[in-house]
């Protein structure tokens, strides 16, 4: 864990502020290590309820086979505000990634990394105080301009706000439009874009914020209880 934290107890002034000091220390450095396992982090809730169902899973890098996973169910007094969703989500995911029975080399995250107006979503915010390399893989853009890559698996084009790269518009699927990819901490521009793609398993969405999404839904709907599990022998 790093040493960095903060309190969560912010107005939307200080919240944004708050992004602004946070995104020096955002590190593009690409991660070095061999990854062995890559995380999936996600949240479910019913419309109107700030009653949060968090889910992290850990998937083999390989097989793409989950091996263990972390959820909790908690509230969140902080309030829905596009650009300032980590103050509302992060608590509940980082308890999630707390009680993991071990952690993977990276994990990816339904949601931005850099590719946010302050630089700071989800991806980025989580990963400063993990201290981890993290990924954001999110459905639609929320900042800058790219122009639409070929619907081919593995073509691109990046996220540009000026001439500042951002991150990517990637298709991971012949046909269908691309996911927005961007690095959150520790990990490079590129690097964040062939991470997802080696994720990309014949659905738009890579595994692991894919498997993320399925738990937390069927914890919302009480298909399974909170807690962690861990596939026998895995590690």
């Amino acid at each position: 864990m790093s040493s960095l934290t903060h309190g969560w107890n912010l107005s939307p002034t200080e919240a944004v502020n708050l992004q602004r000091q946070l995104r020096e220390k955002i590190s593009l450095s690409p991660f070095a290590g061999p990854i062995r396992h890559i995380g999936g982090a996600d949240l479910s809730y019913n419309k109107g309820s700030d009653e949060f169902y968090a889910g992290i899973v850990v998937l083999d890098y390989e097989s793409m086979e989950t091996v263990a996973h972390s959820t909790v169910i908690r509230r969140s007094p902080f309030p829905y505000i596009p650009g300032l969703l980590s103050f509302r989500e992060i608590p509940s995911l980082m308890e999630a990634w707390e009680r993991l029975p071990f952690q993977p080399e990276v994990i990816a995250f339904d949601g931005h990394g850099i590719a946010h107006p302050r630089r700071m979503g989800i991806a980025a915010h989580f990963g400063l105080l993990a201290d981890k390399p993290t990924i954001g893989c999110a459905k639609k853009r929320l900042t800058g301009k790219y122009e639409e890559p070929p619907r081919r698996r593995g073509a691109y084009t990046p996220i540009l706000d000026g001439e500042e790269t951002l991150g990517f518009a990637l298709c991971t699927k012949d046909g269908i439009k691309p996911v927005f990819v961007s690095p959150g901490h520790r990990m490079g521009l590129e690097q964040s874009r062939e991470v997802m793609l080696h994720c990309a398993r014949g659905y738009k969405i890579p595994e692991p914020t894919r498997q993320a999404h399925l738990l937390v839904n069927r914890l919302r709907r009480g298909e399974v209880e909170a807690g962690v599990w861990r596939k026998a022998g895995s590690r």
